[in-house]
C-alpha cells in the first residue's frame, strides 16, 4: 500500500476564517466571559442572485397566477372598502310619482253624506265573460222622503280619464242593442223608502279606451250626476252602453 498525501487547497487571506470554521467575536469592553461563537456559512452568487429576484416579483406572483387562470379577464372584481375603509353606500332610490288615473278637475258626485236631492248613486260588482261587459249601478235614497221609482236609469256619457267625453260611445235605453247582453225586464213602479237602495245592470262589449267617469241621472228628466268609477270602463272609442231597468235590491 502506498500511502499518499492530500493536495493542499487554496490558501485563505490572512486574517479571515476558513470554510466553514467558527468566528469568534469578542464584544468591545467584555473580557474572556463575553465571547459569542458565529458560525459563518458561505454562499454561491448564484443562490443571492435568486434570492432577491423571488423576493421583489413576489407581489406580481398573485397576479401572475389570476392571468393564468383568466387571460380573459372575464370574472367580476371582488368589491372591496373605500379609500377610506368604509363600505361604499348604495345609490339613493327615486321614487317616481304615478299619475292619477283620474283628472282632480273633474266636478263628482260628493264622497260623504247625502246629496240635497236626497239621492245617492254609487256602483257595485262587475261581471265580464265572453267579451261582455256588466256593471251593477245603485240608487239609495239617503233623503227623509220616500222617493218613486218608474223606469231606467238616464245615461248621459262616459268620459275619459282627463274628462272628456268619449263620443264614440252611444247610450241606449234597455239591453237589446248591447250584444249577447242579458234580456232588460223592462220597468215597473215601486217606492223607496229612506235608507233603501234600487240597482240596475249596465252591459258594453270589451272595447280598448278606458272611461273613468260616468256621467248618469236617477231617471230621465232628474239632474245629471258624474261618478268617478272605481274600476275604469273598458269601453272606447266606439261602443255601446245599455242599461236594465231600475229594480228593488234585493
Amino acid at each position: 500500500m502506498i500511502a499518499t498525501r492530500p493536495k493542499p487547497g487554496p490558501r485563505a487571506p490572512a486574517g479571515s476564517a476558513p470554510q466553514g470554521a467558527d468566528r469568534t467575536v469578542a464584544p468591545r469592553g467584555a473580557g474572556s466571559h463575553g465571547v459569542v461563537r458565529v458560525r459563518a456559512t458561505w454562499l454561491p452568487p448564484i443562490v443571492l442572485a435568486l434570492l432577491v429576484t423571488t423576493a421583489t416579483a413576489g407581489c406580481g406572483l398573485t397576479a401572475e397566477i389570476d392571468r393564468e387562470h383568466d387571460p380573459e379577464r372575464t370574472s367580476a372584481p371582488v368589491p372591496g372598502p373605500s379609500a377610506t375603509g368604509a363600505d361604499t353606500p348604495d345609490p339613493p332610490r327615486v321614487e317616481v310619482p304615478v299619475p292619477a288615473i283620474t283628472d282632480p278637475a273633474v266636478r263628482v258626485q260628493q264622497a260623504h253624506g247625502c246629496p240635497a236631492s236626497g239621492l245617492r248613486l254609487g256602483t257595485g260588482p262587475g261581471d265580464a265573460a265572453m267579451g261582455l261587459r256588466g256593471m251593477t249601478l245603485v240608487l239609495t235614497n239617503c233623503g227623509k222622503r220616500p222617493y218613486t221609482v218608474d223606469g231606467h236609469p238616464a245615461l248621459a256619457g262616459v268620459l275619459d280619464p282627463q274628462g272628456a267625453t268619449i263620443t264614440g260611445v252611444r247610450c241606449v235605453t234597455g239591453t237589446d242593442k248591447v250584444f249577447m247582453a242579458p234580456k232588460d225586464p223592462g220597468p215597473h213602479r215601486f217606492t223607496l223608502r229612506p235608507g233603501e237602495s234600487a240597482t240596475a245592470v249596465l252591459h258594453w262589449r270589451m272595447a280598448a279606451e278606458e272611461g273613468a267617469y260616468l256621467r248618469v241621472a236617477p231617471q230621465k228628466g232628474q239632474d245629471v250626476v258624474t261618478l268617478r268609477l272605481p274600476d275604469p270602463l273598458d269601453i272606447g272609442p266606439d261602443n255601446i252602453l245599455g242599461t236594465t231597468a231600475w229594480a228593488p235590491q234585493s
